[in-house]
């Protein structure tokens, strides 16, 4: 393996996986060895209790977690690309801000079922998609346009979902607050053939356009003058890319900071060929998230800190550490 080669790193990305999804298995209120781990994966446990701990709650969070980390990396890498700014995440078009009004307005109407909180969610996101774009569309379709139109999206979901909330009753609303902050606890192990399912497709989605991805990055002019369809091709990339977005926030709330920060991490290692970065990316938000949401279980055990807080302590000040190694770099 030559890990001087950008391709060499990926094997160790993949054992780093391994590694964080056994720490997530082991850790916790009523910590494994790995003895007791492997007994219950090999069909041995001590006890029934250890392997409902194991199989019915952490393994299907634990799985839950490295898809929503997949699928934000990836679609902020694709977002970061599309809208040729580094400082662009999956949120940036009102994407989370249509997925958090669904969801409150289903809690807040009392339909608080594992299977519908997800759909509302995902609802909310696609039409706050379809609204940025269209919006877009209406005055020229540039990235700029694109951001504003998500700025504006967002501003409009955000104040609707305040008044829901002060609208709402107490329990209602301490439900949507503990979702908004990003957690994976209201997670339903029901949900982990169909999010895999809709990540996969739309990761592949996104992952046979990275030749449009890398040309984006040169400029719009520049794409087109080497034969892209801009329009088509920006479109179907918002769309796989969105739908990424919407199903990590429909599973686990508004997670902050992975779709931001991974992309970054990544480009150091994996350089700016989507072929690789795409992958890398969804590797490395799975492994972010995943080791997060251990800690989120851990730290303050039994209670538990939401997913989202811990993103946001780890992620902002690593963000500020790369900016500043990009500005002593020169770039």
């Amino acid at each position: 393996m030559n890990l001087r080669s950008p391709r060499g790193w990926l094997p160790l990305l993949l054992v780093a996986l391994g590694l964080a999804l056994l720490l997530s298995l082991v850790a916790g209120t009523r910590a494994l060895s790995p003895a007791e781990l492997l007994a219950v994966l090999l069909g041995r446990p001590a006890s029934p209790t250890l392997a409902a701990i194991v199989l019915k709650i952490r393994l299907p969070r634990a799985l839950l977690a490295a898809l929503v980390g997949s699928a934000l990396g990836a679609s902020g890498s694709a977002f970061q690309a599309v809208l040729r700014n580094p400082l662009a995440d999956p949120y940036i078009l009102g994407v989370s801000g249509g997925a958090a009004l669904g969801a409150v307005a289903a809690l807040t109407l009392g339909f608080s079922s594992p299977l519908l909180l997800p759909a509302a969610a995902f609802a909310g996101a696609a039409g706050a998609l379809l609204l940025v774009y269209w919006v877009a569309q209406a005055h020229s379709g540039s990235p700029h346009t694109l951001i504003l139109s998500g700025v504006m999206v967002g501003s409009l979901a955000s104040a609707l979902l305040l008044f829901l909330l002060w609208m709402a009753p107490a329990d209602p609303v301490r439900t949507a607050v503990f979702w908004l902050a990003g957690n994976l606890a209201l997670a339903d192990p029901g949900w982990l053939p169909w999010a895999a399912l809709w990540v996969g497709a739309a990761f592949c989605a996104l992952w046979v356009q990275c030749g449009a991805l890398d040309l984006l990055t040169q400029g719009e002019e520049t794409a087109a003058d080497l034969g892209l369809e801009v329009g088509r091709a920006r479109l179907l990339l918002f769309a796989a890319a969105g739908g990424l977005t919407a199903a990590a926030v429909a599973m686990a709330g508004l997670v902050g900071f992975v779709g931001l920060t991974v992309p970054h991490v990544a480009r150091l290692f994996w350089g700016a060929s989507h072929r690789l970065l795409l992958p890398a990316s969804a590797l490395l938000g799975a492994v972010f998230l995943l080791l997060a949401d251990t800690l989120s279980r851990t730290l303050l055990a039994p209670a538990e800190i939401p997913v989202g807080v811990v993103t946001a302590l780890i992620g902002a000040p690593f963000f500020l550490f790369l900016l500043r190694r990009r500005q002593g770099g020169g770039e």
